[in-house]
């Protein structure tokens, strides 16, 4: 908790709806997650960079928009593991990126959810 209290307010705001959000998630969405992360944590250090950026520029777009740009072969420099973590992680529910939307956006007012890190 003293952690917690000692971060900025945004990022008490952030996590806040991590956690309001994984409250809300399915059982079936929340092992997709741990999926997911489990796969992108195995990535090396370079290529979790790589793919932390492709991730947010797909959490830039609507739903629709990131299956076509999944499809369009703009993603076509990564590895079939790393194309799987991409689209796997497109068929959740993605948050805009801190870079594209504000961190603020209430969960549920949409189709775009807040991914929350799942429990340590």
């Amino acid at each position: 908790m003293q952690h917690f209290d000692s971060m900025p307010a945004n990022q008490q705001q952030q996590v806040l709806q991590r956690m309001e959000t994984w409250e809300h998630l399915t059982p079936q969405q929340k092992q997709q997650f741990r999926s997911v992360d489990s796969q992108f944590r195995n990535l090396p250090p370079d290529r979790q960079g790589a793919v932390r950026n492709a991730i947010q520029s797909l959490r830039a777009m609507p739903p629709d928009a990131r299956q076509r740009a999944l499809q369009s072969g703009r993603f076509s420099q990564f590895s079939p593991q790393e194309q799987q973590i991409l689209n796997n992680t497109a068929r959740l529910p993605l948050a805009p990126s801190q870079s594209g939307g504000s961190p603020s956006d209430q969960p549920g007012s949409g189709p775009q959810r807040y991914i929350p890190r799942p429990p340590r």
